[in-house]
C-alpha cells in the first residue's frame, strides 16, 4: 500500500458519518436519533465554514499544498469532499424519512402545508400573525435589483410567482426564515385524538404565502428552500492603534460578508429559479453545490421537542458525587490531603464551580489565575471570578478571544470581567491558548501554598453535561509551580521557560512525547514489553504518525482511541500492523486526551487538552499534566480499559475506512454506560 496517510478532511467526513450512524441506529431512542441528525448537519455546516473554506483559499491563491493536504491537490480534494457530502446527505434524507415513519408509529405526526387539519387552521393563522409575520423578512428580487446578502447558515424560501398575465415576467422573492423562532411548532391536541402534531416553521410560512403575496395577481406560486454557507475565517486587522478586542470584534462583524463556500438547494426547485439565484449569489466552480431535499438547516433537529416522551429519550443519569468528596465543607482542605479526579459528566461539574466559589470567599486566598477558552452562555465560572475580584483577590484570566465561533461571547465576558477589576491576558502573539488550568495562592501559617486544577476540557457548565472530560484537582507543589510558570509565560513570552513535570507546547510537548515513544521503541528492540495507548480527538500530525509507524515496526503495541480525524492508517503490514485504532461515538461526546506509556512497567499517564495535531503541538499553548497519585492513575487506566473494551459503540478505523462496528465478543460492553456504573459502584 503506497498511501501513508488518510486525508484529514476526508477522515473528518468519515467521523461525521459515524455521527450519522447514530441517527440510523434503532437501539438509540427515537428523538435522540433526530438530534444526532441535527449534530450531523451542524458539524457539516462548521466543516464548510472552516475547513472547506481553507482549502478553497489555498486553491484560489494558487498554492501547491499537496504535501499538507496528504498528497492530493486542492482542486481534487474539493471535488472529493463534495462527492462524499452528496452521498452522506442522500443517506441523511433516507434516515430522516425513516425517522418520520417511526414517529408516526409513536403517534407523532409531522404535517406539511398540504396536510393541515381543519382543527389547526385557526391556531396556524393566529401563530403566523402574532409571531411569524413580525419576524419575517420578505425581499422582492429581480434581474434589475441588487440581490440581498444571504446570511450564513440561514434558511431561505426562494419564491417563484407566475403571473396570470403571461406578458408579465416571472417574479421572484426571498423569505428569510426567522432564526429567533422555534423551527418545530407543536400544534394543539385534538379532543379524542391521541396523536401529537408538529409543523415545521417553513411549512407554516408556505401555508400563509397567499396572504404574504396577495397584492400580486399570480396564477402559480411555489417556494423552495436554499441555504448558503460562508467562509468563517477571521481576517484580523493589523492596525497597531486598535486593541485586540476591537480587531476581533470587527472581524466577527465582517464574517457575515464572507465569500460563499457551499450552496444547498431543494433539488425540486424550478431550473429558472435556480439559475437566477446562482447568478446573483456569485457561486463559482470551486464552491460546493449540493442538491438536497425539501428541508435544510437540519441542525435545528438538535432542538426537536421532547413532547413529554421520556420513553423516546436517553435516561437522564444524575451526575455522581466523587467518592469521599461532599459539597459540604472545604474542597481545598480535601485537595490538601490527596489528588482528586473529576470525570464529567459521570461526576458532577459542581466541584469545579465550588473550587472557585470557595477561593473567591476564602480570606486566605491571595490570587487566582485561570485560562478560559469557552464559557457557558450564563457562566458561574465567570461570576465566581468576578466575585473574587470584588472580594479583593487578585484575579488573572487568560482568555482566548479567537475560540472559533465563541469569539463574541468571550469578548462580552472579557469586557464584563475587565469592568469588575479582573486582570485580563489575551494570550500570546501567534499562539492560541488552549490549555485548561487554574492555580490559586493561599497564605497558610505564613507560607504560600498552591492549589489548582488541570482539565482536558473547557470550564463550561453547559458542555460539561454532554462532553466527557477529566479534571485533576491537586495541591502538588511541583505541578502547580510549573502551572504558575505557564502564566508567567503569558505575560513575559520572550523568555524560555523550562519544565520538569508538565509537558508544555510550544516549548516541550512534542519533544517529550517523541522521547517517550522512542523509549518504548528501545524497550521493544531489547525484547521487553512495549505499549503505547492514547485517547484523542484527532491525530493528523505527519511527523508524529511516522514515529508511530516506526514504533509499530519495532514491535511496540499501539492502541489508539480517536473520536474524530485520524490520518494514521492502522493495520498495514510492514507499516502499521501493530497499531489498532477505534472510535467511540455515543450518548456523550468523547473529549479527553490521555497519553499512556508502559515504560517497562513503571506506567506513565498524562492528561491534556492537546491532540496529536500540528496546531496543538507547535502553535498553541497546551499542557500535558503527569498523574503522580497512584489511585488517580489507576482510576484513569480503569476508565481507559472500559473504553478500549467497548463492543457496542466502538467502530474500528481500518485502511478501508468502513466505519464497521467492533465485533461483539462476549458480553456487550457499552463504555459510557459501563463508566457510569463503575463510578456508581464506587459509592
Amino acid at each position: 500500500m503506497s498511501q501513508r496517510y488518510f486525508n484529514r478532511e476526508l477522515s473528518w467526513l468519515k467521523f461525521n458519518n459515524r455521527v450519522l450512524q447514530e441517527a440510523a441506529d434503532t437501539n438509540v431512542p427515537l428523538i435522540e436519533r433526530l438530534r444526532f441528525l441535527g449534530i450531523f448537519s451542524n458539524n457539516l455546516d462548521e466543516f464548510f465554514r472552516v475547513r472547506y473554506a481553507t482549502i478553497q483559499r489555498i486553491l484560489r491563491a494558487g498554492k501547491n499544498a499537496t504535501k499538507s493536504l496528504g498528497g492530493v491537490t486542492a482542486a481534487d480534494l474539493l471535488e472529493k469532499i463534495t462527492a462524499e457530502v452528496i452521498k452522506d446527505q442522500a443517506k441523511s434524507f433516507e434516515i430522516l424519512n425513516q425517522l418520520e415513519e417511526e414517529l408516526k408509529n409513536e403517534n407523532i405526526i409531522l404535517v406539511d402545508e398540504t396536510e393541515i387539519l381543519p382543527e389547526h387552521e385557526d391556531f396556524i393563522r393566529s401563530y403566523f400573525n402574532n409571531y411569524v409575520s413580525p419576524a419575517l423578512a420578505t425581499i422582492m428580487v429581480s434581474e434589475e435589483s441588487d440581490f440581498p446578502t444571504l446570511r450564513d447558515g440561514l434558511g431561505y424560501l426562494a419564491v417563484r410567482m407566475v403571473m396570470k398575465d403571461d406578458t408579465l415576467p416571472v417574479r421572484y422573492a426571498l423569505l428569510e426564515i426567522p432564526k429567533s423562532l422555534n423551527r418545530f411548532i407543536e400544534l394543539p391536541s385534538i379532543e379524542g385524538d391521541k396523536k401529537q402534531y408538529i409543523i415545521l416553521l417553513d411549512d407554516l410560512i408556505r401555508d400563509r404565502m397567499h396572504y404574504i403575496f396577495n397584492i400580486f395577481d399570480y396564477s402559480h406560486l411555489e417556494a423552495h428552500m436554499i441555504k448558503v454557507t460562508l467562509d468563517a475565517e477571521l481576517d484580523i486587522d493589523i492596525d497597531l492603534k486598535k486593541s485586540l478586542i476591537e480587531k476581533i470584534s470587527r472581524s466577527v462583524r465582517d464574517r457575515k460578508d464572507g465569500d460563499p463556500v457551499r450552496f444547498v438547494y431543494d433539488k425540486s426547485i424550478h431550473d429558472e429559479t435556480l439559475d437566477f439565484i446562482m447568478s446573483k449569489v456569485e457561486i463559482d466552480d470551486t464552491d460546493s453545490i449540493i442538491p438536497g431535499g425539501r428541508y435544510h438547516n437540519r441542525r435545528d433537529y438538535l432542538k426537536f421537542p421532547s413532547l413529554g416522551r421520556t420513553d423516546l429519550l436517553y435516561n437522564k443519569e444524575i451526575p455522581l458525587p466523587i467518592k469521599g468528596v461532599s459539597m459540604r465543607g472545604s474542597l481545598l482542605e480535601k485537595i490538601s490531603q490527596r489528588d482528586i479526579l473529576q470525570y464529567a459528566p459521570y461526576h458532577t461539574f459542581s466541584n469545579t464551580i465550588k473550587f472557585l466559589r470557595e477561593a473567591a470567599l476564602d480570606p486566605k486566598v491571595l490570587n487566582i489565575k485561570i485560562t478560559i477558552y469557552r464559557l457557558a452562555e450564563v457562566s458561574q465560572i465567570a461570576a465566581s471570578l468576578i466575585n473574587a475580584a470584588k472580594n479583593g483577590k487578585e484575579v488573572t484570566v487568560s482568555i482566548e478571544l479567537q475560540a472559533r465561533f465563541d469569539e463574541q461571547a468571550n469578548i462580552n465576558y472579557a469586557e464584563l470581567m475587565q469592568e469588575e477589576g479582573v486582570k485580563l491576558i489575551f494570550g500570546v502573539p501567534g499562539l492560541k491558548v488552549h490549555c485548561k488550568a487554574c492555580v490559586i495562592n493561599r497564605e497558610e501559617d505564613g507560607k504560600i501554598v498552591r492549589y489548582g486544577f488541570i482539565s482536558t476540557g473547557n470550564f463550561n457548565e453547559a458542555t460539561a453535561g454532554v462532553y466527557t472530560d477529566y479534571t485533576l484537582f491537586t495541591a502538588n507543589k511541583k505541578i502547580l509551580k510549573e502551572v504558575d510558570k505557564v502564566f508567567d509565560f503569558f505575560e513575559v513570552n520572550y523568555k524560555l521557560y523550562r519544565y520538569k513535570h508538565l509537558l508544555v507546547s510550544p516549548h516541550s510537548l512534542r519533544n517529550n512525547i517523541e522521547k517517550r515513544v522512542r523509549r518504548e521503541i528501545a524497550f521493544a528492540k531489547a525484547g521487553k514489553k512495549a505499549h503505547l495507548r492514547m485517547k484523542l480527538n484527532s491525530f493528523s500530525d505527519f511527523k508524529m504518525i511516522e514515529l508511530f509507524y516506526e514504533a509499530s515496526n519495532a514491535g511496540v503495541q499501539v492502541d489508539l482511541i480517536i473520536r474524530g480525524i485520524c490520518c494514521l492508517i492502522p493495520g498495514v503490514e510492514g507499516m502499521s500492523e501493530n497499531i489498532k485504532v477505534i472510535s467511540i461515538v455515543d450518548k456523550y461526546l468523547e473529549h479527553p486526551r490521555v497519553y499512556q506509556f508502559y515504560n517497562d512497567g513503571d506506567v506513565e499517564v498524562y492528561i491534556s487538552s492537546a491532540d496529536m495535531m500540528g496546531r496543538n503541538l507547535d502553535n498553541r499553548v497546551e499542557i500535558a499534566c503527569p498523574i503522580y497519585d497512584e489511585s488517580v492513575k489507576n482510576e484513569i487506566l480503569d476508565t481507559l480499559d472500559i473504553c478500549w473494551n467497548d463492543n457496542v459503540k466502538a467502530r474500528e478505523i481500518c485502511s478501508q475506512q468502513l466505519n464497521s462496528y467492533v465485533s461483539l465478543d462476549g458480553e456487550p460492553l457499552r463504555s459510557q454506560f459501563a463508566t457510569y456504573d463503575y463510578y456508581k459502584n464506587q459509592l
